[in-house]
């Protein structure tokens, strides 16, 4: 991650994350994260996005619980209010993860479809949360909700403050490496 200008900037009142490639197997791509700068705890998160596509390419609007660095993840929860592998450009993913500290990673996924890219347009991607409960939302329709009858008895983390990250990652377990695409 950078921040140089041709991976992240404004134009047009928009922000802009963008992946670059500089080399054979050698990529640039862009993190905005609020740590130790804004936390968010309960309400409406709104995000008007265009996505990227492409094999390889990971786009995600999501939130690490502010303990992080004293639980360690999944311990701290994480809500990914939107994930996109790029070579599934009309599939976009709402998920809460979370397990014992040091433990093994329990998540809770729903997947959400469309007819077009979701490169072709903006679409609003949005989480309303409130105390004991997430409800994922995409264009102001409910995709998904999570509670703590779904941590299985697990503790559930979701009631504490978190900070947001805005990302484009390249390559990982997930998407793959990219191609030319």
């Amino acid at each position: 991650y950078t921040d140089q200008p041709e991976n992240i900037f404004l134009k047009d009142g928009k922000l802009i994350i963008r992946a670059s490639k500089k080399g054979i197997n050698e990529y640039t791509a862009a993190k905005v994260q609020t740590k130790d700068k804004q936390l968010f705890q309960f309400g409406r998160i709104d995000v008007r996005a265009k996505l990227p596509e492409g094999q390889g390419i990971w786009p995600a609007i999501w939130m690490l619980g502010q303990n992080i660095d004293a639980v360690g993840w999944p311990a701290c929860g994480e809500i990914d209010t939107m994930e996109l592998v790029g070579q599934e450009p009309k599939t976009t993913h709402g998920t809460a993860h979370w397990g014992p500290q040091g433990g093994p990673n329990k998540y809770l996924t729903k997947s959400y479809d469309i007819e077009e890219k979701f490169s072709e347009r903006f679409h609003v991607f949005s989480l309303v949360w409130e105390f004991n409960e997430l409800v994922w939302y995409m264009d102001e329709l409910p995709i998904h909700s999570f509670s703590p009858s779904n941590t299985q008895g697990e503790l559930y983390p979701f009631n504490q403050t978190f900070y947001m990250i805005f990302n484009i990652a390249i390559g990982g377990n997930w998407p793959g490496n990219p191609d030319e695409t």
